[in-house]
């Protein structure tokens, strides 16, 4: 047994060093360093503490990405002006925060918590170790001490929010805004010295709380949750098996819902179709049994865990393909019926990124003017004002499930930008709180979120574009050519590099690049290649290796939506929401 140690929220909010197994720890070298450093060797006890890190590719080369050419590539990649949708196919822009939620779902280390708690060394490998299995909701349970503050009274739903009345006069629609709502803000601690403690969301992992719109798909998790708790003890579920019940029966569909609607959406379907049906082919590869042929089938062997047999997570997923959601990200919303660009009475204006950021406790105070973003402890508000409720309609398509006054006009639903090399010029603002910097001075180039990418992979030596199709063994037909990587399509012009920064970029592309770029140009806004090879892989890897699998259980069909085929992102909601346009859209719709 091991004394598990506690790690600041501020600090875990961050990730500054990666323990890539087989390697070392590769540590941030710190502002303005132009070199990456090399990694340092951890004690055996210092590596079970780390999150597990791996390497897919080829070993660390010698390829170094300067930073002068790191900040010309980063303002290249976030100009001004207007970014195009996604079309082909066009995604829902819930979508975008739905990747976000997943990604914290992969990389949440649960043992932080755990200070001097007992911890097994089966414990620490597992929590350290990438799956798709919603500990960013649950934490490790409440059974555990650190985490029975996520739950409720009966130590099996997890705990809601409230929120407080947006105050101010009635708008001539209805009062809802001036009422405060259950359930549809994040728990938070509500004590604390500062407002911005009080303010805290309760929850596993507080980079939930980054932005509004990854709150509200939190909330919705929670809300899907405890229905199904709900539901199963309303049948006479034994009390003492309620909450694993719950959990399994959740894990299940959420990563049902992953493979057959996220995935497709985001990843060339022919790769997603390949690697759940055939198995992996450079991940963690082991022998192959024939299991069958239908959606939720594949025929990669299930091979038992075991301590030490637990996933890792690829960094070129971690630092480069998975990053595809930054350049998803809107400059402005739709949001509800009170923020967004109609003329109706009570409207105000969109919800501009900036605002999403705002009504979040990590990046924003809940204050949106007078600006002072990056104080925790400004502002007035310790919950969410009800007039910020998503209308979730606007953000997933409910057309597919035939629930025609849950779908939403053009003009007030909100597409996510094209998979492309381009993230919208927001973006090179960051609040200090999204990447646990507040209370620092930060240059300007370092709020770059493309920038801060570039620089991360930099200093994880990560191979280049070329170099991961090489191992990846693509033909020579399925790999971009200089030509392709200097002009693109419609995404990030080149055209102010130097000659010289031009030709390294042409030949030694930043990998995060090259699986941008792969989808703006052979992708048709959907990762392929390297990119979709990557993240198809990790996804199986990730679902083989979680408490609860669809992988290694694979006659599981989902049981909650109208087949034993179909459950959507839009069927998780309408059985979350019991499929009342109220629970969705508490505001009401916008008037025409």
């Amino acid at each position: 047994m091991f004394r598990a140690a506690r790690e600041p929220q501020s600090k875990r909010h961050i990730r500054n060093s990666y323990y890539v197994v087989g390697e070392g720890i590769f540590n941030d070298p710190g502002v303005g360093t132009e070199d990456p450093v090399e990694p340092s060797t951890p004690s055996t006890l210092a590596a079970l503490r780390r999150f597990r890190f791996s390497r897919l590719g080829p070993e660390p080369g010698t390829t170094v990405t300067g930073r002068p050419l790191r900040e010309a590539l980063a303002e290249a990649m976030t100009p001004a002006g207007e970014t195009p949708d996604s079309s082909h196919p066009a995604v829902p822009a819930g979508f975008t925060y739905l990747g976000q939620f997943v990604d914290h779902d992969l990389t949440l280390d649960a043992t932080a918590r755990d200070l001097e708690q007992d911890v097994t060394v089966d414990e620490l490998v597992q929590g350290r170790s990438p799956a798709l299995d919603l500990d960013s909701l649950y934490g490790r349970g409440p059974r555990k001490p650190q985490d029975r503050k996520f739950y409720g009274p009966d130590g099996v739903r997890l705990r809601t929010g409230r929120t407080i009345s947006s105050g101010g006069p009635g708008d001539g629609v209805n009062d809802v805004p001036q009422r405060e709502l259950d359930g549809f803000d994040l728990p938070r601690a509500g004590i604390g010295s500062s407002i911005g403690e009080r303010r805290a969301a309760l929850i596993p992992d507080p980079r939930n709380d980054e932005n509004l719109a990854v709150a509200q798909i939190h909330c919705a998790f929670i809300r899907f949750h405890n229905k199904v708790v709900g539901d199963l003890a309303a049948r006479g579920t034994d009390s003492a098996a309620l909450f694993d019940t719950a959990r399994e029966l959740v894990v299940k569909h959420y990563q049902w819902m992953l493979r057959t609607d996220y995935l497709t959406r985001i990843v060339d379907d022919r790769i997603v179709d390949d690697v759940f049906h055939h198995g992996r082919r450079y991940l963690d590869v082991a022998p192959k049994i024939e299991y069958g042929d239908d959606a939720g089938a594949q025929d990669d062997t299930y091979r038992a865990l075991r301590p030490g047999d637990t996933p890792t997570m690829p960094i070129e997923f971690s630092v480069a393909a998975f990053r595809l959601g930054h350049s998803m990200v809107r400059e402005e919303y739709e949001w509800n019926r009170v923020f967004n660009s109609g003329q109706a009475p009570g409207t105000l204006a969109r919800a501009t990124l900036r605002l999403i950021f705002v009504f979040s406790a990590t990046s924003g105070n809940f204050q949106p003017f007078p600006v002072d973003d990056d104080n925790p402890d400004a502002g007035r508000s310790e919950r969410l004002p009800t007039n910020w409720i998503a209308d979730l309609p606007r953000l997933f398509d409910f057309s597919e499930t035939g629930r025609k006054e849950l779908t939403r006009p053009a003009d007030q639903f909100n597409l996510a930008k094209r998979i492309d090399t381009v993230l919208v010029d927001v973006l090179k603002h960051l609040p200090l709180g999204s990447f646990g910097a507040r209370g620092s001075t930060v240059p300007d180039i370092e709020r770059n979120l493309a920038f801060r990418n570039l620089t991360r992979a930099n200093m994880l030596k990560l191979a280049t574009g070329q170099e991961m199709a090489e191992f990846l063994k693509l033909e020579e037909e399925d790999r971009l050519t200089p030509e392709e990587i200097e002009h693109g399509s419609g995404g990030a012009s080149l055209a102010g590099l130097s000659p010289e920064d031009l030709e390294f970029v042409r030949t030694k592309t930043p990998l995060w690049f090259y699986i941008l770029r792969e989808a703006e140009v052979r992708g048709d806004g959907r990762l392929t290649g390297v990119g979709g090879r990557i993240v198809a892989e990790v996804f199986h890897r990730a679902m083989e290796g979680s408490r609860h699998s669809i992988v290694r259980d694979p006659e599981w069909r989902p049981t909650l939506a109208v087949d034993q085929i179909t459950f959507r992102m839009s069927d998780l909601l309408l059985y979350a929401f019991e499929g009342n346009p109220d629970l969705l859209n508490p505001l009401g719709v916008q008037p025409s």
